[in-house]
Formats: C-alpha cells, sequence, structure tokens
C-alpha cells in the first residue's frame, strides 16, 4: 500500500489540524517547562530512590537518585541544547535537572501524550525540526508545529506504534542476549589463542618491536566535507572497530605541514579515554593513505601484523597490564613510556595471520556495523523508524512547507 492510501485510509476524510506548540500552550491543552539545577553534591546530600533524568547521562537517562522529586505524572523532556531526542516519562516519582525541557499534556481528550512522543521523534527522524538549534522551551513554542488528527486516530496511531515498539524492544532483546553470549566468546577464543605458553614464543616489548608517533592537535572547526582523512581520538570509541581502512571525517588541505600521519600498518592507539580499559584503545588501519591523527593519539610503527598486534591489546593480561600505567584524574590518561613497555608475543608471520583469520571472524559477528549481529540490531530500528514514519506523515499545510 503507497503511502498516500494508507494515510488516506486512516484518516478516512478527517481533517488535520496543525499548530505550534506555542498555540496549543496558550490555549491550555499542553504546559512546556525547564528542569531544576540538580548537582551531584545534592545527590550526595539528599540520598533517595527517586531518580532523575538529564541529557548529559547517557542516552538522556539517569543522572543519580534523589530523596526528593518534582514529578509523578506523565511528561515529554528532551535536552535543551537540542539533538532532537525525546523521552517519554511514564508516571513516577522523578526530576529532570536544568539543561532538560518538560512538556505536560493538560488536555488529554484533545492531545494524546504517546501520540505526541511518537510524533516529536518522528518529525526529528523526518528533519521537519532542527534541533541543531536551542531547545529551550521558550524557543521551541513558535518553532515545532503538531498534526492533531482526532484523539480517535491519536489513540488507534498510538496502538500500532506501541505494539510496534514491543514487538522490535522483545526482537532487539533476543539480539543483544545473542550478542553478548558471542562477546563473551570472542573474549575467550582472543585470551586462548593469545596466551602462549612461556618458552614455546618469544615475548618482546613494545618498545622494542616498534615506535610510537604523537599526532598533532586539531579541532572539529577544521573539519571539512572533503581533504585530509584523520582520525580523532573520540572517534576511535564510537566509530571504528580493530581495523579501519577509511576515514569518516577530514581536516582542511592547508594543514597537511603541521599534522601527523599513520600509515598503513600502524596501530593507532588513544592515549586518553573514560575508563581504564577504553583507555589505550587500539586501531588497525589499513588504509592505503596516510591518514591524520589527532594529539591524543598515537600511531605504533612497527614491522608485524597491524591486527594481530591490535588483538594483543584487547586481551584481558594486556589490558590488566596497562591499567599499572593510566593516570586517573578528570580523564584516565595513559602514561606511555610505561604503557611501551608492555610486551607481546612475537610468533612468525604465518601464525599471527592465522590467528588474525580467526578472531577476525568472531570481530565481524560481534562489532561489525557491515555484517553480523549489530548490523541485523541496526536494521530492526531502521524498519520499525520507517513504519512510524509512514504513519505519522500527516499532510502538511503550504504554510508550513520548507
Amino acid at each position: 500500500m503507497s503511502e498516500m492510501k494508507f494515510l488516506d485510509k486512516l484518516l478516512d476524510g478527517v481533517t488535520v489540524e496543525w499548530k505550534s506548540l506555542g498555540e496549543l500552550e496558550d490555549t491550555g491543552v499542553i504546559k512546556l517547562g525547564r528542569g531544576n539545577v540538580i548537582s551531584k553534591s545534592d545527590l550526595a546530600n539528599h540520598p533517595g530512590d527517586n531518580p532523575v533524568y538529564s541529557s548529559s547521562a547517557i542516552g538522556g537517562g539517569e543522572f543519580g537518585r534523589y530523596s526528593k522529586f518534582m514529578f509523578e505524572d506523565e511528561r515529554l523532556t528532551w535536552s535543551i541544547d537540542g539533538g532532537g531526542r525525546f523521552f517519554y516519562r511514564f508516571p513516577h516519582k522523578y526530576s529532570v535537572t536544568n539543561v532538560c525541557g518538560w512538556l505536560k499534556v493538560l488536555e488529554p481528550n484533545t492531545l494524546n501524550t504517546r501520540f505526541l512522543y511518537h510524533f516529536l521523534s518522528s518529525a526529528w527522524k523526518t528533519k521537519v525540526f532542527d534541533y541543531t538549534k536551542k531547545a529551550h522551551p521558550s524557543v521551541i513554542r513558535d518553532e515545532y508545529f503538531i498534526a492533531i488528527p482526532s484523539i480517535e486516530i491519536q489513540v488507534k496511531v498510538v496502538r500500532i506504534l506501541d505494539a510496534f515498539t514491543s514487538l522490535t524492544a522483545e526482537l532487539t532483546a533476543e539480539l543483544t542476549a545473542e550478542l553478548n553470549a558471542r562477546k563473551k566468546q570472542y573474549k575467550y577464543y582472543l585470551n586462548k589463542l593469545l596466551k602462549f605458553e612461556e618458552g614455546n614464543v618469544e615475548w618482546k616489548p613494545l618498545n622494542e618491536i616498534g615506535e610510537f608517533i604523537r599526532g598533532r592537535r586539531f579541532t572539529k572547526a577544521d573539519y571539512i566535507k572533503d581533504g585530509i582523512g584523520c582520525i580523532h581520538y573520540g572517534d576511535i570509541y564510537t566509530q571504528y572497530g580493530t581495523t579501519a581502512s577509511s576515514v569518516k571525517t577530514f581536516v582542511r588541505s592547508d594543514m597537511q605541514t603541521i599534522l601527523r600521519f599513520a600509515k598503513y600498518g600502524d596501530v593507532v592507539i588513544t592515549d586518553v579515554g573514560e575508563t581504564v580499559e577504553d583507555v589505550g584503545k587500539p586501531v588497525a588501519w589499513l588504509g592505503l593513505e596516510d591518514v591524520a591523527i589527532h594529539d591524543h593519539c598515537y600511531a605504533f610503527r612497527h614491522s608485524m601484523n597491524p591486527t594481530f598486534v591490535a588483538y594483543c591489546m584487547q586481551t584481558t593480561s594486556f589490558i590488566a597490564e596497562k591499567a599499572k600505567y593510566v593516570a586517573s584524574t578528570k580523564v584516565h590518561t595513559l602514561l606511555m613510556k610505561g604503557f611501551a613497555k608492555i610486551p607481546i608475543p612475537v610468533p612468525s608471520l604465518d601464525e599471527q595471520a592465522r590467528i588474525v583469520a580467526i578472531l577476525n571472524k568472531f570481530d565481524a559477528l560481534t562489532n561489525s556495523l557491515t555484517e553480523g549481529l549489530p548490523r541485523e540490531m541496526a536494521l530492526r530500528q531502521k524498519q520499525y523508524e520507517y513504519y512510524r514514519d509512514l504513519l505519522l506523515s500527516f499532510p502538511r499545510p503550504d504554510k508550513l512547507e520548507a
């Protein structure tokens, strides 16, 4: 069924009204507001069981627990710094910090809160709204327009999307459980294959195998659409796996002489991270062209199989040794002089290649975004978003068209 036929059947000739959030607030349908300042010390001084939500927490989740609470009803929250993600808060005792906005529906016979949540989530995904802007409640009043079909249609849409959400969550949970099992299996074989018995293979410290070359600083202000390929240390945690052959970002070509580069076969590592295990995360660079690296990165240049080296740096024993050379302040920083003394096994290149071939299969299944379980999970989410957006693609009046 085409998009228009689907919507025609859903609406059955009923006109859809569009109103701004400001109009809805002025007419008493909704109320907009901002959270309160709640610090870590507040939570420490007033411990309790009531969750505090904040955009600074991962995924807009819990910032901590508190003895007090602001709300105990159904509302929507979001980050006032933009980013475009809305959260549905079911009725329970909770608070939101001052970096969050909140919205409460005052007339449920006119507007369904769950419908509004689905609509706003879809509108961000389809770029109806520009969420790169600040999303302070006073700003979004005039910029966000909402489609308001009859409450009966809203309820029908919510019923369909909630069912689809539940099914998607169930399938994702099954895939997540499978993924966690595969990750344990991967870690088992990683440690087993790289745990050479003493005397069977030579072990050498990293600084005897190769050299460490520190990158040079660049910022996001230096990014352009096409230029010199670069790897920022933060992207190593979010954009890259054990190996990489292409980059996600580029910096200006006129920076060529002030940058430092990783070459094919280098292992790029970070020297800062949020946890001891994170810091020093390795990525074997297998790209044919040199790549600029950030000053919180080092290129380890050597003559071994680069992927083998990257796997060695992920073993439980290596991470335990690495922990001895991590300084922990606001962030965890790698002490490179000590890190360079950590030994790794140096079998023949043929043996290195054999081990890499085995581990690559496990790595693809557990970590790859183009194959394996992560890809399947991403496809499930895309499928859900496609049907959600289709269901909420109400015809927009000419005055609201871009």
